[in-house]
């Protein structure tokens, strides 16, 4: 079980009563305290959470209800961070301290900056994801932090010229509405969930920045931050995997640089939690693998590359390690259930995209 820290739920309550619901029902139901609906500060289970809106979404006919909550979420609920990333020189800088710090608002959620899975010139991706459950996505979920990414991004310069968003799963809502909360292009579908921007919105100053907030944000920071060397180490780890699967090499010298960590250093603090490094490895692998088999259709050898493995074949072999059986007898498996009892959309993955 991983945390989230409750100022996430910001806008929930008074979302939910424009609907015409009643929060704290979806709260207990969800298993979440009442008081979170209210409080910045408590740690809860992203999984509650994210139930949580999956639950009012459903029961109150708001398939777009995470796109809602998020419109009337601000800035100031990220505390500190807010304080440092505002305050940064650049877009660039601002994402570096969001990458570092964000576990410390949600272990499971990473954000990065990954190469344009188009190929098109000049173009980026922000690339956002939200650790699934064993129940599947979180769309709610992921609409929410995606479209509050978004929204930060127009507070702290404007107008960005989004190219598009990928969305890796078909939305209840009309992509319609989609497209108008971003004003930009919206697929469905899509291996991982992404905003398509420039790729020279990293260099963006940031208008009234102050080195000084900066360093006070950043150091109030890294006081309340553990260094890596408690508990808080293994969901920053998992984060790291996650986010260089299917983009850098996940080795353990690169995944140790990302946590600013020597790699003995690093397999040392692990030994003492008693796992290493290459099994949280094979468990993000084996989660992601399940993901990409199970909710999409992208080719065999594309799901390897996302898992970072050399080839198809090592696919076949990992999962005849997980599961005893082949990837193609798993998503095979899947389809033949009467029903989605995961909840995760299934969808197909176009093999040419205008960029």
């Amino acid at each position: 079980m991983s945390l989230v820290r409750s100022a996430g739920l910001r806008g929930f309550r008074a979302t939910v009563a424009e609907l015409g619901g009643d929060a704290e029902s979806y709260a207990v139901r969800a298993g979440l305290p009442v008081a979170a609906l209210d409080s910045d500060d408590l740690l809860v289970p992203d999984h509650a959470a994210g139930r949580a809106l999956e639950l009012a979404a459903a029961d109150l006919r708001c398939p777009d209800l995470g796109l809602r909550v998020a419109a009337r979420q601000d800035f100031g609920m990220l505390g500190a961070l807010a304080l440092a990333i505002q305050n940064s020189p650049t877009l660039a800088d601002a994402l570096e301290c969001t990458s570092r710090y964000l576990f410390m608002h949600a272990q499971a959620l990473s954000l990065s900056l990954v190469a344009d899975p188009y190929d098109a010139p000049g173009i980026a991706a922000l690339r956002y994801d939200l650790r699934p459950d064993l129940a599947g996505f979180h769309v709610q979920g992921t609409d929410l932090g995606l479209g509050f990414l978004h929204r930060a991004i127009l507070y702290l310069v404007g107008p960005y010229g989004l190219r598009s968003v990928e969305l890796p799963y078909q939305p209840a809502a009309p992509v319609s509405v989609y497209e108008e909360f971003y004003g930009a292009p919206v697929r469905v579908r899509r291996p991982a969930a992404l905003l398509r921007v420039p790729r020279s919105l990293a260099g963006r100053s940031l208008a009234d920045s102050n080195e000084q907030l900066r360093r006070l944000a950043l150091t109030f920071l890294e006081e309340q931050s553990p260094g890596g060397s408690g508990s808080e180490l293994l969901p920053r780890l998992r984060a790291a995997v996650q986010r260089s699967l299917g983009t850098n090499p996940p080795e353990l010298a690169t995944i140790a640089g990302l946590l600013n960590l020597h790699p003995r250093t690093l397999q040392r603090r692990l030994g003492d939690q008693g796992t290493s490094f290459a099994a949280v490895l094979d468990e993000e692998r084996r989660q992601a693998a399940h993901r990409y088999l199970t909710a999409t259709d992208i080719p065999m050898t594309q799901v390897a590359g996302l898992l970072g493995l050399s080839e198809q074949s090592a696919l076949t072999r990992c999962c005849r390690r997980w599961w005893n059986a082949t990837p193609t007898e798993i998503r095979r498996a899947e389809r033949a259930l009467p029903g989605d009892r995961s909840g995760v959309q299934r969808g197909s993955v176009g093999t040419t995209m205008e960029g």
